[in-house]
């Protein structure tokens, strides 16, 4: 449980100190009436909750020739385009990132996810 301090100004020479309320309300009894400040926290300001992020946005970059494959398009779109490349390895597909507002680099093991959507793939 809390407990509540006040600032005891009996000097002795020494000045102010921090006393509990206990022991300032019996020496006050005694001799004279003390101000008890309660300090309390500011409300904090209410967050706007974040929009749902929308669908993602992908590009495909053919990294044998250089050639930009697809850009700003959906996944399935980026599937379809995966039809037409011989390897996973054979491409760089990178993820719009809504929030730092910049290109990220799918992992191998994202594209591999992509991969399997094709309809070429063996289903396993």
């Amino acid at each position: 449980m809390a407990k509540t301090w006040v600032l005891d100004t009996e000097t002795k020479g020494t000045g102010a100190h921090i006393a509990p309320i206990e022991k300032a309300l019996q020496k006050a009894g005694r001799e004279r009436d003390l101000d008890t400040v309660k300090l309390e926290r500011p409300p904090r300001p209410a967050e706007a909750p974040e929009p749902p992020p929308g669908p993602l946005t992908f590009k495909v970059l053919d990294i044998r020739s250089g050639e930009l494959l697809a850009e700003c398009v959906d996944a399935r779109a980026t599937v379809d385009v995966l039809e037409n490349v011989g390897s996973v390895v054979d491409v760089r597909i990178y993820v719009w990132m809504q929030k730092a507002e910049r290109w990220r680099l799918l992992t191998l093991d994202e594209r591999r996810a992509l991969w399997q959507f094709r309809r070429g793939a063996l289903v396993s």
